[in-house]
């Protein structure tokens, strides 16, 4: 009997041992390609242009303005305007496409808030230009304005540069020279060991590397926008002593604020208990069970934890963060603010993660202006 026990403990462990392990080589895989898993059912014009029919889902049904990612980098950007189209089928109208484009019935296509292409198609002037990074050159697009005052925009985990470019545009309005940045094993950085992300950890040398390009070039004051993933890092080189005096205010999307949460209600969005999320601490902050799932060593998870480190935090903040997040709890931003509302001001938006500009862009971009002409000498 004993011997049963001890094998079904055995096997128990083992069990959870694997979960742990999968959850953290799911959380770290490396980039792979857009999925396109919503069909175009059908295309209709009327005398306001043209109108796509889509299955109904959240996302179809998304208040807001939205991109529609197809097949062959193709793209079709989507109004605010909804109309049902029966039970199981909306129609969203086309305000803008790739140059030439019509979408069709059979297009396969993936829903998504990263609303512009590239810079041009968000109206502004870019410099394709390389960061000499750490881990090599990463591509970065600069848009020229006052070179006293930067803005360093950091995407976040599995999106692109063209993720920020919402917010580009405010920094470009302001007047303020922008990089847009990439780093390492991302869709378009340099590729590093085994492409695993390590949450922040090496991926925010790259980044500081684009501080310093700013810097030799003359900026006097930046400000770092990030998004997800992207806060986390820019909370990190804002905590450098180095940037001391030099980062002049953040501004924070969706933030990632304590990555064991994150993992929790990721658990959740993928129908595991969070508590699975505990599972995975192990297998990404022991440096043998790291290597184990291809991780290059240990992640210091305590120190992206701000709702513990909120003491430490001393660059003005504003966060922008969506009531429906349930990837990056709300609760966290608004802790964050409780505990220091001398530096961090939060304004909410009825959006899921990243979506907050999608769901009301003039709120947005008039949120982010009056705050940052508020706190940034010009």
């Amino acid at each position: 009997m004993i011997g049963r026990i001890a094998l079904g403990g055995g096997i128990a462990a083992a069990a959870v041992g694997g979960l742990g392990w999968a959850i953290a080589r799911r959380l770290t895989a490396p980039v792979g390609p857009r999925t396109f898993d919503l069909p175009v059912r059908g295309v209709e014009h009327d005398d306001d242009g043209d109108l796509i029919v889509l299955d109904r889902t959240d996302q179809t049904t998304a208040h807001g303005i939205y991109n529609l990612w197809i097949e062959h980098d193709r793209w079709a950007q989507l109004s605010a305007e909804i109309t049902d189209r029966g039970p199981t089928r909306v129609a969203r109208r086309i305000t803008g496409t790739t140059s030439g484009f019509t979408p069709k019935v059979g297009d396969r296509a993936s829903w998504s808030g990263i609303y512009y292409a590239t810079p041009a198609e968000a109206g502004l002037h870019a410099r394709e230009i390389a960061i000499a990074a750490p881990a090599g050159s990463c591509p970065a697009w600069r848009i020229d304005g006052d070179p006293s005052t930067w803005a360093i925009h950091i995407h976040g985990l599995g999106s692109t540069r063209a993720g920020t470019l919402r917010g580009v545009r405010v920094a470009t309005e302001l007047g303020y020279t922008s990089l847009v940045v990439s780093y390492r094993n991302t869709a378009e950085g340099p590729h590093v060991g085994t492409g695993r992300v390590t949450l922040g950890r090496t991926e925010m040398r790259d980044v500081d590397e684009a501080i310093g390009c700013a810097v030799r070039r003359g900026a006097q004051r930046i400000v770092l926008f990030g998004w997800s993933m992207g806060a986390a890092i820019a909370l990190q080189l804002a905590d450098r002593p180095r940037h001391e005096g030099l980062i002049a205010a953040l501004v924070l999307d969706s933030p990632v604020l304590n990555w064991r949460e994150v993992i929790k209600s990721n658990c959740v969005r993928s129908g595991l208990p969070a508590a699975a999320g505990h599972l995975a601490i192990p297998w990404l902050t022991v440096t043998p069970l790291a290597r184990a799932v291809g991780l290059p060593g240990s992640i210091p998870l305590r120190s992206f934890d701000w709702t513990s480190r909120a003491a430490d935090l001393a660059t003005p903040t504003l966060i922008l963060h969506g009531t429906r997040d349930d990837s990056a709890p709300i609760r966290l931003s608004q802790g964050l603010r409780d505990a220091h509302p001398d530096l961090v001001e939060l304004e909410t938006f009825d959006a899921g993660h990243t979506l907050c500009w999608n769901t009301d862009p003039d709120r947005w971009h008039e949120t982010v202006t009056t705050w940052l002409n508020a706190r940034v000498p010009r």
